[in-house]
């Protein structure tokens, strides 16, 4: 027991309840060599500092535990550069831990790691069997699941999804082309505000979510720097990039606590705090 939290329980039922427990790999062999988004592509021949990397990840996973939040770090090897990203390899669905299927061949097998450390904890986890999907399309919002349909993400994994949770409401969102995953372009930060990218959504889609949730809209720069893809950790503690000054300041406005933290490093591979965190326990 820790926290009063069985250590095998998994529980998530939103993207803005106290973070308990939650899974990352550090960046020890993080680098980018083959392009797989946009970002990437702005950074292939500068690459990555892999010491600043770490550190800027020690920066996070030391802000979590000053805040009691239990880290688990995955075991990293030297072929999963993308390891850091733990977020797409799985996802909390109330108390159903699901492991995601990859799209991209390199990282197929980061979800090794993840299945071999539930195996340990006797946590049991679900895979589906239909298409593919990743964490990073998949965002909890009570009853409801809004999942990106996105080039990660295929609409056969969504109706899986669906026939798995039949108690819940899967809501497919379409993302624009060039949209890497949904949390790049759209975070839930309280019951009901959310940080959003307007042009990564159909005007069906961005209506839908706008009739559910107040935004705070985020500016093209910031959308680069994956302003949107913020950390929440309950009572209203936001971990965001300290870099996007106009968009913090907007966010303690609204009466937010912001954690700015530099992860400019990482953020060169096309992922921030939410990819870079799997919640396995919310309460």
């Amino acid at each position: 027991m820790k926290d009063a939290i069985r250590s095998n329980s998994t529980l998530c039922t939103s993207e803005y309840t106290a973070l308990k427990r939650v899974v990352v790999a550090p960046p020890t062999y993080m680098r980018i060599e083959s392009i797989m988004n946009q970002t990437q592509k702005q950074f292939k021949n500068e690459n990555i500092d892999q010491k600043l990397a770490m550190h800027q990840h020690t920066g996070l996973t030391d802000t979590l535990r000053d805040y009691h939040i239990e880290v688990i770090e995955l075991p990293v090897t030297p072929k999963l550069n993308e390891q850091v990203f733990t977020r797409d390899i799985g996802f909390t669905i109330g108390s159903e831990l699901f492991v995601a299927t990859m799209k991209e061949p390199l990282r197929k097998s980061e979800t090794h790691p993840l299945m071999n450390w539930c195996e340990q904890q006797s946590i049991p986890y679900h895979e589906l069997t239909s298409g593919t999907i990743e964490g990073g399309d998949v965002i909890v919002d009570d009853y409801t699941i809004w999942v990106g349909e996105s080039g990660r993400t295929s609409i056969e994994a969504i109706e899986e999804l669906r026939e798995r949770l039949p108690s819940f409401e899967i809501h497919p969102i379409q993302l624009e082309e060039n949209i890497l995953h949904l949390d790049c372009a759209f975070n839930p930060i309280s019951d009901q505000a959310a940080l959003i990218y307007p042009p990564a959504f159909t005007p069906r889609d961005f209506t839908r979510l706008q009739e559910r949730f107040d935004f705070i809209t985020v500016t093209d720069e910031e959308y680069f720097t994956l302003g949107p893809n913020v950390l929440s950790i309950g009572d209203g503690t936001i971990i965001s990039l300290k870099q996007n000054e106009r968009l913090n300041h907007l966010m303690e406005e609204r009466g937010f606590n912001v954690i700015g933290i530099d992860f400019s490093e990482i953020i060169k591979s096309g992922g921030s705090f939410r990819c870079c965190t799997l919640p396995i326990y919310r309460a």
